[in-house]
């Protein structure tokens, strides 16, 4: 006979939204289950940069969630911030024309309306905040709310903290239903696991999870590079990044794009993005992808042409057609609750996320409009 495990609550997903979705589940009182068919932070969490940032956002929804999110983390960091590799180092959007510039700044006079505090830099004052980059830009906005982690130690450092039953190497293999179709837990290739909620935090997966469910979300991969470099003495201060970069985070094609991301990190090495792509779940190795994200890091700092690069890793964002994450109870599913389809946010928004699925498991009000993230905003026609 099959295993059967009774909790309050499932969470499908051992990244880092599922960890978050733990941590606040239990700290509202529930009994967690977490199950993954792989290892902890073993999808795009484990292929991901740990940015926690408010700068590449504009005024509406997702904004408000990265700035509920932020507040969070800040939280979590007066806990283990050292052990996650928390850094509040702030981020730099650079200009690299002035019709760039005066189009930045007038983002940001947006973003300041919203609650973001976002700081023009003049030519002169932008070299003391990042004397390495290349000589001649115009100018740029400082964003001092923006962040980082190591993500696959907030994930790991969540789940341990949350206390939830942890349950790796299992493949969940179906949604079992009541006969008013709520959900009874979830059939695993090792047995089953009862509770009346269960959490969708598959990440790129998403959509075959709600599909055993019996619902329909769209979720696409993604797919990302990130190049390594030797580690060195901290050249970079901030996150700094090119303002086309915004654009290419909006932007709908499915067509390669990339635009110069740089960034240091606590243990020495410089990384590199960024890239997006929607090619499946192809894992092969792109030459011509990291060229690209070389030759734009260097454009921003020159000192990186003569800098080592070590490896280069990919990873896949979970997509949604309109760039938002779905978040909340499904409203065809009684007992279904999505987290997922963040893009290349899923670090960064986690904390709100989870923290918005415990007040709904709870029956709380939540703190934020949870409209505009529904999971049944989508029709076939655009899936």
């Amino acid at each position: 006979m099959s295993e059967r495990l009774t909790c309050d609550v499932v969470v499908v997903g051992a990244g880092m939204v599922g960890a978050a979705c733990a941590l606040y589940a239990a700290r509202a009182g529930l009994d967690v289950t977490v199950v993954d068919r792989g290892p902890v932070a073993g999808g795009t969490t484990g292929g991901g940069e740990g940015n926690l940032l408010v700068s590449d956002k504009e005024p509406g929804p997702e904004l408000d969630l990265a700035l509920l999110s932020g507040r969070l983390w800040g939280e979590l960091a007066e806990e283990f911030g050292t052990f996650v590799e928390y850094e509040a180092k702030g981020g730099v959007v650079v200009a690299t024309s002035p019709g760039s510039l005066a189009a930045l700044e007038r983002f940001a006079e947006e973003q300041r309306g919203a609650g973001v505090v976002a700081e023009p830099v003049g030519a002169d004052a932008l070299y003391v905040l990042e004397p390495h980059l290349a000589p001649g830009l115009p100018g740029a906005v400082h964003y001092p709310q923006d962040a980082q982690v190591m993500p696959a130690l907030a994930a790991a450092h969540l789940l341990r903290a949350s206390g939830a039953r942890l349950l790796t190497g299992r493949t969940v293999t179906g949604v079992p239903r009541t006969a008013a179709g709520a959900v009874r837990g979830v059939r695993t290739d090792q047995g089953d696991i009862h509770a009346p909620a269960v959490i969708n935090a598959t990440g790129t997966w998403g959509s075959d999870l709600a599909a055993l469910a019996g619902a329909l979300l769209p979720v696409l991969p993604r797919r990302g590079f990130v190049l390594v470099t030797e580690p060195l003495p901290r050249m970079v201060r901030h996150k700094v990044y090119a303002a086309d970069y915004v654009a290419d985070v909006a932007s709908d094609s499915a067509a390669l794009q990339t635009s110069p991301v740089v960034e240091g990190t606590a243990a020495g090495p410089v990384l590199i993005g960024a890239s997006r792509e929607r090619v499946g779940f192809d894992r092969t190795f792109s030459l011509p992808v990291v060229r690209a994200l070389a030759a734009g890091a260097t454009r921003l700092f020159p000192f990186l042409s003569d800098v080592r690069a070590l490896r280069a890793y990919l990873g896949f964002r979970p997509y949604l057609p309109d760039h938002l994450p779905a978040i909340g109870p499904d409203p065809r599913v009684p007992g279904l609750y999505h987290a997922c389809g963040h893009e290349g946010a899923g670090i960064g928004l986690a904390t709100g996320t989870g923290h918005l699925i415990a007040q709904a498991l709870t029956a709380k009000t939540p703190d934020l409009d949870l409209t505009p993230f529904r999971p049944d905003r989508f029709t076939e026609e655009a899936a």
